[in-house]
């Protein structure tokens, strides 16, 4: 599996991360094809059509940030990445500590741009 530093020397990859895709929007998307169009995306042709977007995966600890690659066959965890320890709990806080798998959070995509492309941090350092 891949980590940060995987991901970065990759320009495959993260020049073709959904920044915006939640597992919700992946899971209508690919898994419900019959109501894309009332969601207002892009149709679903064939299992050649895939999305790279992250999630906060907070079932194990500690939570860990993924990046999922999605098509209409599967979902693949593609990369593993953990997270700085305020950065973790500042989400977990966010999301009153709840298990599941989210969305990345503002807080969380900030510092991922940051690592990936080396926009300016947010106040979390690794």
């Amino acid at each position: 599996m891949l980590g940060l530093e995987d991901i970065r020397k990759r320009n495959d990859l993260i020049g073709v991360i959904d920044w915006d895709m939640t597992p919700e929007e992946a899971v209508t998307l690919y898994l419900e094809w019959g109501n894309n169009w009332t969601h207002g995306k892009n149709l679903i042709r064939s299992k050649n059509d895939v999305s790279r977007y992250f999630v906060v995966n907070t079932w194990e600890e500690p939570a860990r940030i993924y990046l999922i690659e999605r098509n209409s066959e599967a979902a693949v965890e593609l990369a593993r990445i953990d997270m700085p320890e305020a950065l973790r709990k500042g989400f977990l806080s966010r999301i009153a500590r709840r298990k599941g798998v989210y969305a990345i959070d503002d807080e969380v995509r900030a510092w991922l741009e940051e690592k990936l492309y080396g926009h300016q941090p947010k106040s979390y350092a690794n």
